[in-house]
């Protein structure tokens, strides 16, 4: 049985991490740019599922669908694709491979079909899987999240409970890689339960890369500023090759913070930032305009921050999209006021803003998928 993977551009790493499942179960899975027979995979966010939905409603082949949009939308999907992989892929798209190949009735669990769904009856232990094979990918070493923020897919994918890939299995792994980077909610919370740091963790994964180049702390994997302090800086600085850390702020107001759940605070953003100057670090900053309800003066707060953190450090900046699958979802985002267009236009020409806050889409689009369903 011939076995095929949709290239979508925002899901490279995805593919990495399928690949390597697929091939530890016997099946090789080469990329293709139109549906082909007899399987045709497809990783779907909610960005680009329309344009792709066409095309796989009216595939020939047998087609499998999954990814952010299908784990939320998956019963508006099984009416379209022939079978939607809800959750986590390694294990449910082999086992469904091997389903697909022997002719059997209904579906292994964790996948829906139009005949019904089972839910998946386990999590994926991370060491099980290896990240990538031939297909070269970055490093995930943290899966789930315990926090709720409003806008995030990741809990509902991924779950509360937070697993890790062994520092062991990550030191093999990265001797296939000449420079050493990670997928993770927040870096800094490897090894713990998301909550409370483990820092003696940190200090014995990045050391087991001996003299690679590691980038930690920065994309694509960010950190919670609630996190940042003297002792965490003082511990990674010597191991790594980045000079940016990457702080994932959200919001320069504390109401709003309060609002999409975030957990932390605008003081805990400002101390971040000063901590990683002082430790010569440059701060990029991810910000999120147009949140649910957000009024013109709390937008006017997240100004306050963007300008301060710009005079020594860099904005990532978003438009608020309502994803499904999310607390927010269905909520109606709000408009950007004047001054945040001219402000953020202005500090893009300099190289201090980027990002998708003029066209929301182009977050989906131009970076990689850190989230590692199929």
């Amino acid at each position: 049985m011939k076995v095929h993977w949709r290239r979508i551009q925002s899901q490279k790493n995805t593919y990495a991490v399928l690949v390597a499942a697929c091939e530890q179960a016997g099946f090789d899975m080469d990329l293709v740019s139109s549906p082909a027979d007899d399987v045709t995979c497809y990783s779907l966010n909610s960005i680009q599922a329309p344009t792709l939905i066409p095309e796989i409603r009216d595939a020939a082949c047998t087609t499998v669908v999954g990814g952010p949009h299908a784990t939320a939308c998956w019963r508006e999907l099984v009416g379209i694709a022939d079978f939607v992989v809800v959750g986590e892929g390694e294990w449910s798209l082999p086992a469904l491979l091997r389903h697909i190949e022997s002719g059997s009735p209904g579906c292994p669990p964790g996948v829906a079909s139009a005949a019904g769904y089972c839910p998946a009856d386990r999590q994926v232990v991370l060491d099980a899987y290896p990240p990538f094979t031939h297909v070269r990918g970055y490093l995930e070493i943290t899966r789930g999240c315990p926090h709720r923020c409003g806008y995030c897919q990741t809990p509902g994918i991924f779950g509360h409970s937070v697993r890790h890939r062994s520092i062991d299995t990550l030191a093999a792994c990265a001797k296939a890689l000449g420079q050493v980077r990670f997928v993770t909610p927040n870096a800094f919370a490897y090894g713990s339960d998301g909550l409370h740091p483990r820092l003696e963790k940190i200090e014995r994964l990045l050391r087991s890369f001996g003299d690679r180049e590691v980038f930690f702390g920065t994309f694509p994997g960010e950190v919670r500023p609630d996190w940042v302090g003297d002792r965490v800086l003082e511990l990674v600085s010597p191991y790594c090759t980045n000079r940016k850390i990457h702080l994932g702020a959200q919001s320069g107001c504390d109401t709003v913070l309060n609002r999409i759940n975030r957990g932390h605070s605008v003081d805990e953003v400002y101390r971040a930032v000063e901590c990683c100057r002082d430790h010569g670090f440059t701060p990029v900053v991810d910000v999120i305009l147009g949140l649910p309800g957000e009024t013109a003066d709390e937008q006017r707060e997240t100004l306050t921050l963007v300008r301060w953190v710009t005079r020594e450090g860099s904005i990532h900046a978003h438009r608020f999209i309502a994803l499904p699958g999310t607390p927010l979802s269905g909520s109606m985002a709000a408009d950007l006021i004047p001054d945040a267009e001219k402000l953020l236009g202005s500090l893009a020409l300099k190289g201090k803003v980027t990002g998708g806050w003029a066209v929301p889409a182009l977050r989906f689009k131009t970076l990689p998928a850190n989230r590692y369903e199929l």
